[in-house]
């Protein structure tokens, strides 16, 4: 298509967020690659969602279906011009632990329960496009993905097991599942296991050679042609049956109150799934495009996509990284490569559904195998130990609990996992005392007792946010600083990591300026965010002691008055808390009319030099930073 009828659409369109992912940059040249791609995809997702309609206990045209309308509707909706909308491993694997005892999978109860799923799915992803809760998408990290898919993937590749032996399963569970398996080797039927191999070995060598070439659909055409000239069900192999020709029926899904409560859990669940895993793809093909994106549009169209999967017979649907790397190898650059793929796999709901009832059920848990085991991210895993151990750990906590505990609950508990290491990290930051090079480069070292940047001086930089649980971290740093060592004149507050500082850490702060101030030190600040600014402001700290770099201070330090002595004989006592009657180096009359000059040398450093008449006090106070009184003889 054209630029300027693209442009002619978008004008028909004012306001609407319609066709961002299509029109912008589609071109008649452009047309041609992505119909081939679109082509690809459906010769590459079709048996894929067939598989994903097993995962889910769903008939097995629902998976179809899911290639159909909400493809289609993303395409339409969102922003995303690479993003591919249709059935996924982990939502269906969610949704199957989420229906487990409400009805027999595959039934028409079941069905419409699943509707349901993806329509309170739906709404969740709308509600979230309104209030602005995409972020919440950041909280489900790339670590916890790799560990949560890779239980995913386990427990997919463990479910098919049964049907590739042509064994009896017994429950959902993965670790109960396997013990059952192991128990059924003796009733292992030959020829389950000669499809299923086969059909492997054919998915294998045709990803070998090329991922362009659709492995698993050669794989299941040959299955069904083997299946339909050797009568195979008559040897004991199961087929899938006949499956219904035609488009979905449209319609609200019936449901009840208490129906809707049951569910609330997993599609909370999916919602997690699916704004994380579909903005994270997104974002990666954006990127590799230098293309923009509206994440907001594409919450919206993702609502909208699993809202017409409920009122279209079929169950949820995802951002699918997969099929979204089928279309990118393929050459598709837009939304044009689903719209062709729902176009094909329309045809074959029309045209073709006949044969799939020859389909051998070993065959189709062959392919799900497949898919399971690619989820196992092993070269994902053994990333995250070679360069973050206690990521890695999180990881592997994820891919237990998805194991041990069901899909449901470890996407909970995979989410736990992240926030608390995220919150372990900013608990314990990475504090430092700056250093100065002798080519004027700034170097980090450990905060230890007594650290100094150089004689009179500590730059010292706080490595996150402050909040009430690492505040105390503030203080304890402060006091190990000012308090040990040799003479300090500046303690320079760095706060370039902080971006925020909480109520009950705002007065930790306030005592950390206290205990500064009252070693008549200079409190002075650098690299301060406006907000934090302003929160600053009220804890004695002067206008001119705030500094833009840690740089600008350290000159400043530099061009201050040098420190004086006191004269021999002469004491400073600490006086807290007297009415200060002088300033910073003005002259006052003391008691017994004696003319006093009392200098504060270096700025209100708490080091003082000058005369005073004997045993005659003055009260003073070095900048507003600390009291004290001054006695000589």
């Amino acid at each position: 298509m054209p630029e300027s009828a693209a442009a002619r659409w978008r004008e028909r369109l004012p306001g609407l967020p319609v066709l961002q992912g299509l029109l912008p940059g589609l071109t008649r040249s452009r047309a041609g690659p992505d119909l081939i791609a679109g082509v690809t995809l459906a010769a590459l997702g079709i048996p894929e969602v067939m598989g994903y309609a097993k995962i889910a206990g769903m008939p097995l045209v629902t998976g179809l279906y899911t290639m159909l309308l909400p493809m289609a509707v993303f395409a339409f909706l969102g922003s995303s011009r690479h993003l591919v909308v249709a059935a996924d491993s982990a939502t269906a694997a969610i949704l199957a632990a989420g229906l487990a005892g409400m009805a027999a999978a595959g039934s028409e109860r079941y069905v419409r329960l699943a509707g349901l799923a993806a329509l309170l799915a739906g709404a969740m992803l709308l509600l979230a496009r309104l209030v602005r809760l995409g972020f919440l998408a950041n909280f489900l990290s790339r670590t916890v993905l790799v560990g949560f898919l890779t239980g995913v993937g386990v427990g997919v590749a463990a479910g098919q097991l049964p049907a590739m032996l042509g064994v009896k399963a017994a429950g959902r569970q993965t670790v109960p599942l396997l013990v059952h398996t192991v128990r059924a080797l003796p009733g292992t039927h030959g020829a389950d296991v000669a499809v299923s191999a086969g059909v492997i070995v054919i998915v294998v060598a045709a990803r070998r050679v090329s991922r362009r070439i659709p492995g698993a659909l050669i794989a299941v055409v040959i299955a069904i042609g083997v299946s339909r000239a050797a009568h195979l069900a008559r040897h004991g192999v199961a087929v899938v049956g006949p499956v219904p020709r035609g488009v979905p029926s449209l319609g609200l899904p019936a449901f009840g109150l208490h129906a809707a409560t049951a569910l609330l859990s997993p599609a909370a669940s999916m919602f997690v799934v699916i704004l994380a895993q579909s903005t994270a793809t997104s974002r990666a093909y954006a990127a590799k495009y230098e293309e923009p994106t509206d994440e907001d549009a594409d919450l919206a169209a993702l609502g909208a996509a699993n809202a017409v999967a409920a009122f279209s017979g079929t169950f949820v649907v995802n951002g699918s990284p997969t099929k979204a790397e089928m279309v990118d190898s393929a050459g598709g650059r837009s939304q044009l490569a689903p719209l062709a793929a729902s176009a094909v796999v329309l045809a074959v709901v029309l045209l073709l559904t006949g044969p799939l009832a020859y389909l051998p059920e070993a065959a189709l848990a062959a392919v799900v195998f497949v898919i399971g085991v690619g989820l196992v991210d092993i070269s994902g895993m053994r990333q995250l130990r070679a360069v973050r151990p206690n990521e890695f750990i999180v990881a592997l906590l994820a891919t237990a609990a998805v194991i041990g505990l069901g899909v449901e609950y470890g996407i909970v508990l995979a989410v736990l996992a992240s926030i608390v290491d995220h919150l372990r990290h900013s608990y314990n930051p990475v504090n430092s005392v700056l250093l100065r090079s002798a080519a004027g480069h700034w170097k980090f070292a450990g905060v230890t007792p007594g650290a100094r940047t150089e004689a009179g001086l500590v730059v010292y930089r706080f490595g996150t946010s402050l909040y009430y649980a690492n505040a105390a971290r503030l203080l304890a740093d402060i006091a190990a600083l000012a308090g040990h060592g040799g003479p300090l004149r500046w303690l320079v507050f760095d706060c370039a990591a902080i971006d925020d500082i909480d109520y009950t850490a705002s007065a930790v702060l306030a005592r950390a300026v206290e205990y500064v101030h009252q070693r008549h030190l200079r409190f002075v600040v650098s690299a301060v965010l406006p907000p934090v600014r302003q929160q600053l402001d009220s804890y004695r700290i002067r206008p001119d002691a705030y500094y833009d770099t840690a740089g600008e201070a350290f000159e400043a330090f530099h061009a201050s008055e040098p420190a004086g002595s006191l004269p021999a004989g002469t004491q400073a006592v600490q006086h807290l808390g007297q009415r200060p009657v002088v300033d910073d180096g003005q002259p006052v009359r003391g008691p017994g009319d004696r003319d006093v000059q009392v200098v504060a040398a270096g700025r209100g450093l708490g080091e003082y030099s000058g005369r005073v008449g004997e045993h005659h006090p003055v009260e003073f106070q070095a900048l507003g930073l600390g009291h004290g009184e001054q006695r000589g003889r």
